[in-house]
């Protein structure tokens, strides 16, 4: 009797594994990430004093890695994704 059930139990579990997994999804960081939106005449290096503690050059590297900016000229209006 034991034998019978014991690929039923195995597909359950199997099942309830790949469900779990599939709504697991790589993490971005800790923390949720602001939408900043530039405005005429600031910087990276002026966001990054407002909204980072320390060392603003930290701070505008993570913003360029997160947005894919490949220097630190930004345009009025363009929408920047701020990580925590």
């Amino acid at each position: 009797m034991f034998a019978q059930r014991t690929p039923i139990a195995v597909c359950i579990l199997l099942a309830l594994l790949l469900a779990a997994l599939s709504g697991a999804h790589a993490s971005k960081g800790a923390g949720h990430e602001l939408r900043y939106r530039v405005h005429a005449g600031e910087t990276l290096w002026t966001i990054a004093e407002t909204h980072y503690s320390g060392d603003p050059r930290k701070a505008i590297w993570r913003i360029e890695e997160r947005n894919g900016l490949s220097g630190a000229s930004i345009r009025t209006g363009t929408v920047l994704y701020l990580p925590q």
